[in-house]
């Protein structure tokens, strides 16, 4: 329950500001974007005791999006995925939204802040790269903490498992982000400048 309220005033906000930055060139992106999201997001890897693991994209629609525009999208896919594909499941969505989309967002808006400090195009794409992981690593600390808090799972196990496993899903989507950035920058979809 609480963190069903945390993601709806998140999500309020978020929802705020979007209105205030979109532009109508996002528009058609954020379609894409969504869809792209959507579908890395099916691929589950399982995880022992029950629970799996997946890409995330939200740091890349951070950076692309600006962070507010990102969460609307991630909201999106999660609502999608819980109503259709019972994948996380409604009941689940605010610590979903939480977990998968606010600290990806988050860390991408950071990247995005600080991407006009960073010189070389090598140290933008390290950057992108390590808030990747970090957010696919705290988002599965963050769902661990939660099952914990639950009292569904003990703590030490559970944080462990999903900590190891995520940092290496950590490493994909960090790769598979900087090669979409990549392809949107020769596309002439995305320029590097800080979105906000």
């Amino acid at each position: 329950m609480a963190t069903d309220v945390g993601a709806a005033a998140a999500l309020a906000a978020a929802v705020r500001k979007a209105e205030e930055r979109l532009s109508g060139r996002q528009v058609p992106l954020m379609g894409v974007m969504a869809a792209f999201v959507f579908a890395a997001q099916m691929v589950n890897f399982p995880i022992p005791g029950g629970t799996s693991g997946h890409l995330l994209g939200a740091v890349l629609l951070s950076v692309m999006l600006g962070p507010p525009v990102a969460a609307v999208v991630m909201f999106c896919v999660l609502l999608v995925q819980a109503l259709l594909f019972q994948d996380g499941g409604i009941t689940a969505l605010g610590a979903n939204f939480i977990n998968m989309a606010l600290v990806g967002v988050l860390a991408g808006g950071a990247v995005a802040k600080v991407n006009g400090l960073l010189r070389t195009d090598w140290m933008r794409s390290a950057a992108v790269f390590l808030s990747c992981w970090l957010s696919v690593v705290a988002g599965a600390v963050l769902y661990a903490l939660e099952l914990w808090l639950s009292g569904k799972a003990p703590l030490g196990p559970v944080v462990v498992t999903m900590a190891s496993v995520h940092a290496l899903i950590g490493l994909g989507e960090g790769a598979l982000t900087i090669a979409a950035m990549a392809v949107l920058r020769s596309a002439r979809l995305w320029q590097a400048e800080a979105r906000g």
